[in-house]
């Protein structure tokens, strides 16, 4: 799975990045899902009065959506005899 990270300033100034956001097709059944999730999260960021500098939007799926949800976009397939 690839990841990209995001950085941008809000409307006071401040710098903020988002990492591992996960890189899909268009076509990935799960894109929608992933592109409304990363809007929401971008808009709470926006809305928090305490913002942090750096924030993980693996961290933020883990706790926001269903765990089969989450397991299908972030965990891999594990390798047969460590290949």
């Amino acid at each position: 799975m690839l990841f990209k990270s995001l950085e941008f300033k809000l409307a006071n100034g401040q710098k903020v990045k988002v990492i591992e956001i996960p890189v899909v097709p268009h076509h990935h059944p799960l894109s929608f899902t992933i592109s409304v999730h990363f809007e929401s999260f971008v808009k709470m960021i926006e809305r928090k009065e305490i913002r942090k500098e750096l924030y993980s939007f693996k961290e933020y799926m883990k706790k926001h959506c269903k765990w089969t949800t989450y397991e299908q976009i972030f965990l891999t397939v594990p390798l047969k005899h460590n290949a």
